[in-house]
């Protein structure tokens, strides 16, 4: 059983193992976090690295504030921000003025399903929406945060959340019914 206040401890001790614990009790919550924000799978792995340095770094300033998993996704984000401003990857603010108009791939859903299982299908819809609604549906869906978790971690207010949830959800379903209707045609 992981004990993060005891994880902690041993870590500000200077006990590696204690960090190579907590690493392995975070990493895929910082690989979803970091691959829903950054498409360049080539940056990955070093925002990755880049995150958990800034956590040991600022680990004596933790105080248990908030879950460890809510810090950590918290500098995980911020850290992803901070690489797509700087690298200018993806346009943060990239919400479409009017939803009707955004446009996914065109791409043959049934060729999707037969190269993939259904899930790498979503994930392929999920990886062309907007950067803030592929952070708050993988904070919320896949890493099971709640909406005032996902609050401290973006900085985004609750209200923005669940918009951006609901919006998010909404185009999913609708390029999901399009591909359905299409294919039965």
């Amino acid at each position: 059983m992981f004990n993060e206040r005891e994880v902690v401890s041993e870590i500000l001790k200077g006990n590696i193992k204690a960090f190579e614990q907590l690493v392995k009790q975070y990493e895929r919550l910082v690989f979803y976090v970091i691959n829903r924000m950054v498409t360049q799978a080539e940056d990955m792995e070093d925002i990755c690295q880049e995150v958990f340095i800034k956590a040991h770094k600022s680990l004596p300033g933790f105080k248990f504030d908030s879950k460890l998993s809510t810090w950590i996704a918290r500098i995980t984000y911020l850290t992803a921000i901070n690489h797509l401003k700087r690298y200018k990857n993806d346009k943060l603010n990239d919400q479409p003025d009017h939803l009707d108009h955004l446009h996914f791939t065109n791409d043959n859903p049934e060729q999707l399903l037969t190269q993939k299982d259904t899930s790498a299908y979503v994930n392929s819809l999920i990886v062309q929406l907007p950067v803030q609604y592929r952070t708050v549906l993988t904070l919320y869906h896949l890493n099971e945060f709640t909406c005032k978790e996902i609050e401290d971690i973006t900085g985004m207010p609750e209200g923005t959340i669940k918009s951006n949830l609901y919006r998010a959800r909404k185009l999913l379903k609708e390029k999901i019914q399009t591909d359905l209707k299409s294919e039965s045609i």
